[in-house]
């Protein structure tokens, strides 16, 4: 039965998950497997429940109890269950919560990389991309447009921030992924041609055929600001534009990627 309980104390340590504790503390990167996550709305709760995350705490407006949440609160048991008005949680957060739910869940188990992509034939490989919006975008495109895989770079934002998340639509649990080393050589080992998405003069375009015909592609996209380092581009099979018109320089990272995913989908 739901343990619902009325915020009336904004401080109470009970509720630290919510309030204080920064990315990184929650993602506590000395132990990640005793690290957590803050999931928000119905929808991707309930994407994270079914892919094994489990619920430690809920943060929810009173009205959700017994509207759209109802059916995750049966699921979940006893989980404790913190409500009040909207502009109180608002309050305690600093921001308005997305539809009305926060959920604290465990992270999953991620499975080592070279595991993970045994069978892969299309994956992304972000490497320092910061912003949590273009991840999580990313996340959701590479999904859709029929990724296998998504690497991690150690220089990339964490793809379970909470904006991530939220961003993704949930498909951060549904598309397998992993963390990388800086290292992206070790890619040709595993079988992959790597691309680096790069606006250098020497890129070929986007449509060149030999791209297509390649059987396992790995597709590396860079940070916002600067793109990938030129060490990276040197170390890859190829260096790949998507060209431009009206003097437009580039897109941004997450619309690049959606682009590149239709055309070297298989």
């Amino acid at each position: 039965m739901a343990n619902i309980i009325e915020v009336h104390d904004l401080a109470a340590p009970e509720l630290t998950l919510f309030s204080h504790l920064t990315e990184a503390q929650l993602r506590n990167r000395s132990d990640p497997e005793k690290g957590i996550f803050i999931a928000e709305s119905s929808k991707v709760i309930k994407l994270a429940l079914k892919y094994g995350c489990k619920p430690l705490a809920f943060l929810m407006e009173r009205k959700r109890i017994t509207g759209q949440a109802q059916d995750i609160i049966r699921e979940c048991g006893d989980v404790s269950i913190y409500t009040g008005d909207r502009e109180l949680l608002a309050k305690l957060t600093g921001y308005k919560l997305t539809r009305g739910i926060l959920c604290a869940l465990t992270r999953p188990k991620l499975a080592a990389a070279e595991n993970l992509i045994t069978k892969a034939r299309r994956i992304a490989v972000l490497d320092g991309i910061t912003d949590s919006t273009n991840v999580g975008a990313i996340f959701r495109s590479a999904a859709a447009l029929g990724m296998d895989a998504i690497l991690i770079t150690p220089s990339c934002c964490d793809p379970l921030c909470r904006r991530s998340v939220r961003v993704s639509m949930g498909t951060i649990f549904q598309l397998p992924w992993a963390r990388i080393g800086e290292d992206i050589s070790i890619l040709r080992t595993w079988g992959f041609k790597t691309v680096a998405m790069a606006l250098n003069l020497d890129s070929v375009g986007i449509e060149d055929k030999k791209l297509a015909a390649e059987k396992r592609l790995a597709l590396i996209f860079g940070s916002e600001g600067y793109g990938l380092s030129s060490a990276v581009i040197a170390a890859c099979d190829y260096a790949v534009k998507i060209p431009m018109a009206h003097q437009v320089d580039s897109l941004n990272v997450a619309a690049a990627s959606a682009v590149a995913f239709w055309q070297l989908r298989i």
